[in-house]
């Protein structure tokens, strides 16, 4: 019996610690922190677990260091039902600070380490034989490289994250990366470095479909032939953490096109679970299920009908 079809995940995992202050202390200002939330982070391991919970198994591949944050890392993976295949390496595990005000609104501090991103040779190695995606973010540029080269002979789709950090020097280095790609995703910080059309200049290079997320707007999805803006839905609820919320919309997203869901429709799924990961403390352990974003959006698709959602369009 052959194994399911899978989304792969490959890029960083880090041990977040999320905690709610006032304000942001001044020099040589002591704050007390409200509340602590302390769980495995990173962008591309977030996506992984949004995918999980969206009802598509996901593995991650990833690295760990050898401290006592990657052990806590790799027991929090379990936690989330994520079976990581990590290697562990000499150094310590990434580290991400993230302090939230009042409105949820975040200010992170990363302490990169060993677990950035997966080596080359590890890129090279990776079973991709059940893997129907593979999402990743290019913080090691050979890696990615290798990854992706891979997955264009074997004509798996793949998906990349363009985080600010990985576009210090342009687009130039990543071209390579970017030529097929399914799908980019892009936040506001790294539309604004590519300049006054990213959508349309992430297309010329080759991206099949970009994914602008806009925050409290919801997100756009942009090809070659249309343009499709998915709005976030309305909440009574306060926002209190938007930690993650864009990685919970990419996980998500290809959870749905792997279920065989249309984009719009995928899109429309993403941005109702990344909103609702905004209503509470955390990253990954403030995703939702399935069935909760089901329902949350069917209940968001009948009020705007004006109608009562029935048990079947719940399904």
């Amino acid at each position: 019996m052959t194994a399911p079809a899978t989304a792969l995940f490959v890029g960083d995992v880090s041990l977040d610690t999320t905690v709610v202050i006032d304000h942001v202390p001044e020099a040589d200002e002591k704050v007390h922190s409200s509340a602590l939330v302390e769980d495995v982070g990173g962008v591309v391991t977030n996506a992984a677990i949004a995918c999980r919970l969206a009802g598509v198994p996901a593995t991650l591949v990833a690295a760990l260091g050898d401290d006592l944050a990657g052990q806590i890392c790799r027991a929090r993976l379990h936690v989330h039902g994520i079976e990581p295949n990590v290697a562990t390496r000499q150094g310590i595990t990434s580290r991400a600070l993230i302090m939230l005000d009042g409105h949820g609104e975040k200010r992170l501090v990363l302490a990169a380490g060993v677990s950035l991103a997966p080596d080359e040779r590890t890129c090279l190695d990776v079973d991709l034989v059940n893997a129907s995606w593979l999402h990743t973010a290019a913080y090691d540029r050979p890696a990615t490289i290798a990854l992706v080269d891979r997955c264009r002979t074997t004509a798996i789709p793949w998906s990349l994250d363009l985080e600010p950090a990985t576009l210090g020097d342009g687009l130039a280095s990543l071209r390579r990366c970017l030529d097929g790609a399914a799908t980019v995703f892009v936040n506001a910080r790294a539309a604004a470095l590519l300049g006054p059309d990213p959508a349309g200049t992430l297309l010329a290079a080759g991206v099949r479909q970009v994914i602008c997320t806009l925050g409290a707007d919801g997100a756009r999805l942009h090809t070659t032939a249309e343009e499709v803006l998915v709005a976030a839905p309305t909440s009574a609820e306060p926002v209190v953490d938007t930690t993650g919320a864009g990685d919970c919309l990419a996980g998500t997203y290809i959870a749905a096109l792997c279920s065989g869901r249309d984009p719009a429709d995928a899109l429309r799924r993403a941005v109702t679970a990344a909103s609702m990961s905004c209503r509470r403390l955390g990253g990954p352990a403030s995703y939702s299920r399935r069935d909760d974003v089901q329902n949350a959006l069917a209940a968001t698709e009948h009020a705007a009908a004006g109608t009562a959602p029935s048990a079947e369009s719940e399904r």
